[in-house]
């Protein structure tokens, strides 16, 4: 098996870890547009929280993205690399952890799929990595996808540096909830891409559950579990 991309976390704070490739390879449950081993982050507060409140419409209906901690923070180059791709304009949609309300948005995930890309990234930045944090592997491309309307920083031909911002985190494209989906490939065309494994450096990280104790030595490099909570250590 080809060694992994190693990458730094996109961001600052704390993270919940969602589709993790951990759990299962495809970690969406699908190879298609390079997904293979993607991997999800939800923005949670102090207390592992993804937003400060419940209240009906969490039960019921739809809430607004800007309810949730992730919306709107800062997203990171995870290496150093160059913007061959970016796409904005996509809205951001409302959130939905109804279960009502998600019954009906995953009806639609075969339209939205036969859209196109952007009905399924939203707004993206893909880079190409220029040998830094990429360990035995070349032509590797990053996607960072469903971010903020209106927040992209970088534009295509643009050298940015790792822990360089490039856009906010979003709620764009087929998104249930604020969060950052990043994926490493082969390619930066997204519909023919095939997915790269991946790997993460300098992170500390909570098991499911646990506030206070982090699991395992912090600054270890590798993949964070399923439910797990991530946060990047600052540079030494």
């Amino acid at each position: 098996m080809s060694a992994a991309v190693l990458l730094a976390l996109p961001f600052t704070g704390k993270w919940l870890v969602q589709n993790s490739p951990l759990r299962r390879v495809p970690s969406h449950g699908t190879e298609l547009l390079g997904s293979s081993w993607a991997i999800d982050f939800v923005g949670v507060d102090n207390a592992h929280w993804s937003a400060p409140l419940r209240d009906w419409r969490t039960l019921l209906a739809t809430e607004p993205p800007e309810r949730f901690f992730s919306f709107g923070r800062a997203i990171l180059a995870p290496a150093d690399g160059v913007v061959v791709a970016a796409h904005d304009g996509e809205s951001d949609h409302s959130a939905r952890r109804s279960q009502l309300a998600l019954v009906a948005y995953m009806l639609g995930q075969a339209g939205r799929l036969h859209q196109g890309v952007a009905a399924v990234a939203g707004n993206y930045v893909i880079l190409e990595l220029n040998g830094t944090g990429v360990l035995k592997e070349s032509g590797a491309f990053v996607a960072l996808v469903h971010l903020r309307a209106g927040s992209l920083r970088v534009g295509v031909g643009e050298t940015v540096v790792a822990g360089a911002q490039l856009a906010e985190c979003g709620n764009s494209g087929n998104s249930t909830q604020p969060h950052v989906h990043l994926q490493a490939m082969d390619s930066a065309d997204l519909s023919v891409a095939r997915g790269l494994r991946v790997a993460f450096q300098e992170f500390r990280e909570w098991s499911r559950g646990s506030r206070n104790s982090p699991a395992g030595k912090a600054g270890h490099t590798g993949i964070p579990a399923e439910g797990s909570i991530v946060e990047p250590l600052a540079p030494a």
